[in-house]
């Protein structure tokens, strides 16, 4: 989707194309994810959301990014235990990980290549694999 031309409108019809009704809250959550790109804590999106229209609760941007999760509109990246970002960019990639700022950036899929897989526990299939790759300054 281009971000330039991101209207809530378009946003609107991605919920829709996922089986989710577009509610005011889920539009605005849903464009302040999408409209930067960017892998954004659910913190951070309800500040984005509530600088726009201060009626939106943790609870619900809670909510809403578990129902983004289940519909597979947004992937979630648990970077350390106390660090969980949501990535708008739902196809296969990697990512560096700057543990010094906190930075993530996006690494294709095609630039790393995984040479096979333990084996998986019985009746269970890999739904994917993700690499994130961590980083610092040079000393």
């Amino acid at each position: 989707m281009n971000r330039q031309a991101l209207s809530r409108e378009k946003v609107a019809g991605l919920l829709r194309q996922h089986g989710i009704t577009p509610t005011h809250q889920r539009i605005e959550i849903a464009h302040a994810l999408f409209e930067r790109g960017e892998h954004l804590s659910a913190d951070r999106i309800l500040a984005l959301v509530n600088a726009r229209h201060a009626e939106t609760s943790k609870a619900t941007v809670y909510n809403t990014l578990k129902l983004f999760l289940k519909k597979k509109l947004i992937r979630e990246l648990i970077i350390d235990p106390a660090k969980v970002v949501y990535d708008p960019n739902t196809a296969a990639h990697h990512h560096f990980y700057d543990v010094v700022t906190g930075k993530l950036t996006d690494v294709p899929a095609d630039d790393i290549r995984v040479s096979g897989l333990p084996p998986l526990p019985k009746g269970t299939v890999a739904e994917g694999v993700d690499i994130i790759i961590r980083t610092r300054p040079q000393s």
